[in-house]
């Protein structure tokens, strides 16, 4: 449920990164266009819109000179909920703001959306928001990657690719692999390469058929390419898990680049976790490490092992769906399902053991027990889990300065309880969680967008959702 706020404290967002005036008056109109636009998205953006869009038909926008803009910025509007900014800005930034908002509003007035209100507002803890629904009609998203333009890439889990352009879903992106789109298989993560803008590179997770003639069996693999008009060219096969196996779950797969040019990923334990985690021999129930063309990384820490599979970086994993980069201690965080309880958050460290299924939290689907074990030595114990099950999946770091409240914080789906859960970490622990968005649906992934914002999807509905951060005055 979205609970609403007082009006008074709902109309603008107003977060900390005020421009100083003195300096701006000094640098001439160009650097006054970019102060208001700074303030404008700091302060306006969340009930008005990134591209101005929400604001209601009214006279002032046909008068001549800003007079009207400015008293309303001064001032506020009370019976609107607009606060008064007459001691958050200079004469001279109203006066910068108002033209940055009039030099905006479009022409043709039926392209304006009404602006958000205090109903429209969701009170966290620490940080007030605005959902934004962005893309609808959507069956099981399963990845999402901004392009650097803006334009956003959807994986289905169904097997079909989009890009969401200018308001509107591409028809399905043509040159994706054979895939088994069955149970929990199908199309799943995608991002870009750190350096996109200088090789084009788009890598994606699949559940690849086996090759044998009129097999069923499939495993997790990754697929780069690059996108040419609405089509998938120079397609690579950087990566094929095996053994193919007859199950249709437990395929992982988020995946995650760090700094260095390193993509990781995790491949579930295909429902056989008797037979796979805890054998090196084999592609499953492990985090893997590769490099950015699918060549082994030199310093991987079963490389030089006999019988080892050598993109394996840990192992004994059940089935991760979270996988992402500690923005500041370049630390490699997953999130993964348990059984019946037991889902875990760990710090995926080389070469370590994390110990499913001889350890775990969890019992079995049908309430016998799995194992009596909780912990051994020379086995990983989770940073955090959740008991009962939440289902994590999807997860990802914060970045950027867009939230200043929930700065470096955590973000893990749920699918079964339908919610974001905000976890705050204290070095490699967990000081805090908060759930968000409750009944918004299954949430399948969670991204931070290229403007910085934090953007969700859901199933049932499908679904893609934006938080605009507001503050109270």
């Amino acid at each position: 449920m979205f609970i609403s706020i007082g009006i008074t404290a709902a109309a603008f967002a107003i977060m900390a990164g005020l421009v100083s005036m003195q300096s701006r008056s000094e640098k001439g109109s160009s650097s006054a266009d970019n102060a208001a636009a700074v303030n404008y998205q700091n302060y306006c953006a969340g009930c008005h819109g990134e591209n101005l869009e929400k604001f209601a038909a009214k006279k002032w926008m046909d008068e001549t000179g800003n007079a009207s803009i400015i008293r309303s910025i001064t001032m506020g509007i009370e019976e609107d909920g607009m606060p008064s900014f007459e001691k958050t800005f200079s004469a001279a930034a109203v006066e910068e703001l108002a033209a940055y908002v009039r030099k905006g509003i479009p022409a043709d007035r039926s392209l304006l959306k009404p602006a958000a209100v205090a109903g429209d507002v969701v009170v966290s803890e620490v940080q007030n928001f605005i959902v934004e629904t962005m893309v609808t009609g959507l069956e099981v998203p399963w990845g999402l990657a901004f392009l650097p333009g803006g334009d956003l890439l959807i994986t289905e889990r169904a097997g079909t690719m989009h890009r969401f352009s200018n308001g509107k879903l591409s028809p399905p992106i043509e040159g994706l692999p054979p895939l088994r789109a069955e149970g929990q298989g199908g199309l799943l993560d995608v991002c870009l390469h750190p350096d996109y803008t200088k090789n084009g590179w788009i890598y994606f997770a699949y559940s690849a058929l086996s090759p044998e003639a009129g097999k069923t069996r499939s495993n997790t693999a990754i697929m780069r390419a690059k996108l040419e008009d609405n089509k998938l060219v120079n397609q690579q096969v950087i990566f094929q898990g095996e053994p193919f196996t007859d199950r249709s779950h437990h395929y992982g797969c988020k995946l995650a680049f760090d700094g260095k040019g390193h993509l990781f990923f995790g491949i579930g334990d295909r429902g056989q976790h008797f037979e796979f985690p805890q054998n090196l021999g084999n592609a499953n129930g492990k985090i893997h490490r590769i490099n950015d063309d699918g060549s082994i990384p030199e310093d991987n820490p079963f490389v030089n092992v006999k019988g080892v599979v050598p993109s394996v970086y840990s192992y004994g994993h059940r089935n991760p769906q979270g996988t992402s980069i500690n923005p500041v201690t370049g630390e490699l965080w997953v999130s993964e399902h348990g059984p019946r309880g037991g889902d875990e958050l760990n710090l995926a460290e080389p070469g370590k053991n994390y110990g499913w299924p001889v350890i775990s939290y969890g019992i079995n689907y049908n309430g016998t027990i799995l194992t009596e074990l909780t912990e051994k030595e020379g086995m990983e114990q989770p940073v955090y889990y959740w008991t009962p099950s939440i289902a994590p999946c999807g997860m990802a770091f914060l970045t950027g300065n867009r939230y200043k409240k929930w700065e470096n914080n955590l973000f893990i789906g749920s699918l079964r309880f339908e919610y974001l859960e905000r976890v705050v970490l204290n070095g490699h622990s967990v000081a805090h969680t908060e759930k968000l968005l409750q009944g918004v649906g299954r949430v399948r992934n969670v991204v931070v967008g290229t403007d910085g914002l934090i953007y969700v999807a859901t199933e049932n509905p499908g679904k893609i959702l934006r938080l605009m951060p507001l503050e109270t005055q």
